[in-house]
Order: structure tokens, then sequence, then C-alpha cells
């Protein structure tokens, strides 16, 4: 019986797998929605961005050497020589904005440098892992700083401590020593070209140290670990490992701050003293910047040579940066030379 049954079970099993099976249709294809066309369209974009930004160069250029032509036609170059700026007499020069705007750049970049390398250093290197986070967030927060609320904290807080705690101790401790006697030279009121250096260097500290630590951490690991492996020190892992590596990147972010230090108008104005006489080289000695003189006296100024001398300043500051760009390409350029040199 069991045969039997099992006999007459087999037809019924063999129509059974005889039936069709559902076959898996693969994912329906989807069509590229880039093509030629859509790649000329992106190319065509990605141009006309840069030819606009040329063309904005350009225009701001020509605009500013139009609104100076007066005054670079009656003074030429010996403009940047004259320390004059007298507009009751329609005469001006001005050596002595570049002066303290150059000056007080380059005290914010000797101070900020190092501070900022060694941010950047015990961020990535040395800092426990709880304290990275919060440390770095409070170094950035700096950044969102108003201009002009460094510039109050340097008039009334900073400038008379400044005064009090270093000026007048120098002084006193350098009374009748030659040439070192003029550097602390002037009135201790706590303005002028040391003070706004020390405000210009508080506020690109936290744009150099964030540059450097970004670029200190795309170091990789493994080059680091086998200097620490051979027996390097902290020091030898940063200067011999970590610095040749990214020291394109180093450059940038000291350029950057160097920038935002030439072009800052407000924190300066409070606290470098808007004085426009060189009577000496005291780094205490009130003083002016383009960018103060430019803020303290365009709105002010009438038509004729006395804007036309203002739009001057402007240009030697357009100069200024565009020299100091151009200065920090090619050392980049020697740098990446070099490297291929030992390759």
């Amino acid at each position: 019986m069991s045969t039997t049954a099992a006999h007459g079970d087999f037809p019924s099993r063999m129509a059974a797998s005889d039936e069709p099976r559902a076959v898996a249709k693969p994912p329906p294809v989807k069509k590229a929605r880039s093509g030629p066309m859509a790649d000329r369209i992106f190319g065509w974009l990605a141009k006309g961005a840069a030819v606009l930004t040329l063309m904005l160069l350009l225009a701001i250029l020509t605009s500013l050497t139009i609104s100076a032509w007066p005054a670079i036609d009656k003074y030429g170059f010996g403009f940047l020589t004259s320390t004059v700026w007298d507009p009751v007499q329609n005469d001006y020069g001005g050596l002595v904005m570049i002066y303290g705007t150059i000056s007080t750049s380059l005290i914010a970049l000797i101070i900020a440098v190092p501070v900022s390398f060694g941010i950047a250093l015990f961020l990535t290197e040395l800092s426990p892992a709880w304290l990275k986070r919060p440390l770095g967030t409070a170094i950035e927060l700096l950044a969102a700083v108003p201009s002009i609320v460094y510039g109050m904290w340097g008039l009334l807080v900073f400038g008379p401590v400044l005064a009090t705690y270093v000026q007048q101790p120098l002084q006193a401790a350098l009374k009748g020593v030659p040439l070192l006697e003029t550097f602390v030279s002037g009135p201790p009121v706590g303005i002028g070209i040391l003070s706004a250096g020390i405000i210009l260097a508080i506020m690109i500290i936290p744009f150099i140290a964030a540059v450097m630590r970004d670029v200190f951490e795309v170091t990789p690991p493994l080059l680091k670990e086998s200097a620490y492996g051979l027996g390097a020190t902290t020091w030898e892992v940063v200067s011999k490992v970590v610095l040749p590596y990214t020291k394109a990147g180093v450059i940038g972010g000291i350029m950057l701050g160097l920038g935002r230090a030439i072009g800052e108008t407000m924190a300066v104005t409070f606290v470098i003293g808007n004085f426009n006489q060189l009577d000496s080289l005291s780094l205490f000695q009130a003083a002016n910047s383009i960018t103060s003189a430019l803020a303290n006296e365009f709105a002010e100024a009438g038509e004729g040579l006395h804007q036309a001398a203002l739009m001057y300043l402007g240009l030697v500051l357009f100069f200024i940066t565009f020299v100091i760009l151009s200065l920090s390409k090619v050392l980049l350029a020697q740098l990446r030379k070099g490297e291929g040199a030992k390759t």
C-alpha cells in the first residue's frame, strides 16, 4: 500500500516541479543624470566664477586708481615717504600710516605665531583627550568676538594695565640707556603701536592656531609613531616630522593671520592713538594706520585732494596685501622646490 501510494504521488510531484518558477529581476538601471552637456555647463559656470573674481579685482583696482589719481598726480611716489598729513593746508603724505600698519602687523605676528604654535602643539600632541574639545572650542570662540569689543577692552582695560605694569617700569629701568630708552619713551597712557600690536595678536591667534591644529592632525600617525618608536622626543617629532610634512599649511595659516591683522580697522582705531606724526620710534608712541585713518577721516573728507589722498592710502594697502601674498607664494614655491631636490 505504501509502495502504491508512493508511486501514485510521484506524478503529482513531477507536475508540481514542472511549474515555472519566479525569476528575480535585476534592479532597474538608473540613467546617468550627467552627460556631455552637463559637463560643459559645469565647466562654463566654474570658468565664469573665476573670470568674475578677476573682473571684480580689476574693477576694485581701477576704481581705487581713478579715485586716487589727483593725489597720485600731485605727489607721485613722494606720498609714500612724506610724514606730513595736514588737511588744513591740504598737504598729505602716507608714511605715518604705512609705518603704523606694518609695525603693528609685525608685532602681532611676532607674538601670535609662537603662541598659536604652542596651542596647536598642545592640542594635537600633549593635551589629554577630555580637554581637547573644550579647549579647542574656547580658542575658536575668540574668533567670534567682534573687533569693536576687542578695541573697547584694549582701551579701557588693557591699555591702563600696559601703561602701569609694563611701560612705566621699563622707562624707569632703561632711563639713560642709549637707543633702548627711545623705544619705551612717551607718555604712559597705554595706547600706541605696541598696544595695537598686542590686541591684533590676540585677535589673530584663533585663526593661526586653528589652521596649525588642523594641518598637524593630518600628519599620518604612522610617521609620528615610527619616530616615537625610534626614541624621539615630542619636540623632535614635531620639528623633524610634523613641521616638514605640514609647512605649506603652516605658512598658509600665518599668511591668513597677517592678512587679518593688516585689514583690521575698529580695534586698531581704539588703541593706536590716531596721531598723524612720527616723532620717534617708540613702541608706546601714539600713531596711525591706514585702516584707522580711513575709518576716522573718510566720512568727513571733502571732495578733492583730501579724499584722493585717502583713496591713495587704500591703494597702498591693496598693494601691501598683494606683495605679502606674492612673497608667500614665492616662499611656498621655494619650499616645494627644495623638497623636490631632496627626493
